[in-house]
């Protein structure tokens, strides 16, 4: 989060071997959430409806895990930790969906800061992630420069589409 960049500001320095107590087993966690989530997906939904997502935790799932086996670039994976804060507001706008309240100012609200926190948290982490990635290219070795350079290529996509999906439906219907 931004206040462990203010409290710890060698992780502006070092996202490789440097991280805050507490910032692996945060990690460690969401690798478990992540797992959680997909195997729910796989039991309980449509492959049709959930393969999107399922590709999505899969790359989490490996980045991170590697992040958590290795104890490194755990400081990266929580700057991608923080592409989470606009799930609030996705789900809460799958909740509103799922309650047919598409015609509220609570649907509308959540849409404009849905929106707002996802070029925030999202658009903005990723490509500052990227960057971070190209930057560093010669202190990172190649397989995990590789397996990081992947996962931006499949995630920075993604959330575009679903950036143009979203501002389609909640905003040029």
């Amino acid at each position: 989060s931004p206040r462990r960049f203010c409290l710890y500001p060698e992780l502006h320095k070092d996202l490789v071997g440097t991280h805050p107590p507490g910032a692996h087993s945060l990690v460690a966690v969401s690798v478990g959430y992540f797992l959680e989530d997909f195997v729910d997906m796989l039991c309980n939904q449509k492959l049709h409806q959930s393969w999107e997502l399922l590709f999505h935790h899969s790359v989490v799932i490996v980045c991170f895990g590697i992040a958590v086996l290795l104890h490194q670039y755990v400081g990266f994976a929580l700057v991608a930790l923080l592409v989470e804060i606009n799930s609030i507001f996705l789900h809460l706008r799958q909740i509103l969906l799922m309650a047919d309240l598409v015609h509220t100012t609570c649907y509308r609200l959540n849409s404009i800061v849905n929106l707002g926190t996802y070029v925030v948290f999202r658009i903005t982490t990723l490509a500052w992630m990227t960057r971070w990635l190209l930057l560093n290219r010669q202190h990172v070795p190649l397989a995990t420069y590789a397996v990081g350079t992947v996962g931006m290529a499949i995630m920075t996509p993604m959330n575009i589409i679903l950036f143009y999906r979203l501002l389609r439906s909640d905003f040029f219907k």
